[in-house]
């Protein structure tokens, strides 16, 4: 456009090419204001599929006052199960399954009983072998998920968008720490080798050459690797005593 208002110097040629300009700079600002609005109507419809998608993850929820399973005369309720499942539809999203499909749904439900019976039998055995969760832990934990929000006000509106007061918090708290208290001492975390360490960084190693990642040095990763396998085992280990628990235990499954 320089190059020809240098060969062309007249006033004429001026305004003629001042109004080129014009029209280019138009034809950008449209061109921008196309990619803004495309942009706006992919974000637009990316929120809506993302609206659809919790409402159907939503739909999966129960009633929280419906019984849900009955083990060995203690009584899960739906709002037990809906926080379990919550949980579970988020993860099964993290794997990049769908938690709204026929069989993704089936799967959630089932993990969520499984979870739920599981855990009430684990309680169930802590609480005959005397484990306790004192005032003082309940209090110490609370006051640790309080100072996750600014204000009270704020504390209590989480509580309740999860359906939620103080007290069933507290008592949740409690089954926690005796849970882990059971965990620590009735299975504590297995021994792991130096085989099963290094045969495990090898297929993150080889995992990590086939994408294109840099790995790091095993000693880097050792101690994770280690913890990573602990739990591992020591979940195995709490499966089997979960499935040995369940013979001896009267479960009724109501949904």
């Amino acid at each position: 456009m320089k190059k020809m208002m240098f060969i062309l110097l007249t006033g004429l040629m001026a305004v003629a090419l001042a109004a080129c300009g014009g029209n280019e700079k138009s034809k950008e600002a449209k061109n921008d204001d196309k990619a803004k609005t495309a942009e706006t109507d992919q974000q637009k419809e990316q929120q809506k599929k993302m609206g659809e998608m919790q409402k159907n993850l939503e739909a999966q929820q129960i009633d929280e006052n419906k019984t849900v399973a009955i083990v060995n005369d203690k009584k899960i309720l739906g709002s037990d199960y809906n926080s379990v499942l919550a949980s579970i539809q988020g993860q099964m999203q993290q794997m990049g399954q769908d938690p709204t499909s026929k069989e993704g749904a089936e799967q959630a439900k089932n993990q969520s009983i499984d979870s739920l019976v599981g855990q009430t039998l684990l309680l169930q055995e802590a609480d005959k072998k005397g484990y306790k969760a004192s005032e003082a832990a309940i209090k110490k934990q609370l006051d640790e998920m309080k100072k996750q929000f600014k204000t009270e006000k704020e504390f209590q509106a989480a509580l309740k968008k999860f359906g939620m007061d103080v007290k069933t918090l507290e008592t949740q708290i409690a089954d926690d720490i005796k849970l882990k208290q059971y965990v620590e001492k009735e299975v504590p975390a297995a021994k792991v080798t130096d085989e099963e360490i290094q045969k495990t960084y090898d297929q993150y190693a080889e995992q990590g050459k086939s994408t294109g990642k840099e790995v790091p040095k095993l000693e880097e990763v050792k101690p994770q690797i280690e913890q990573s396998l602990q739990q591992q085992k020591q979940q195995e280990k709490l499966a089997l005593q979960v499935e040995e628990l369940k013979k001896n235990a009267k479960i009724d499954i109501k949904i």
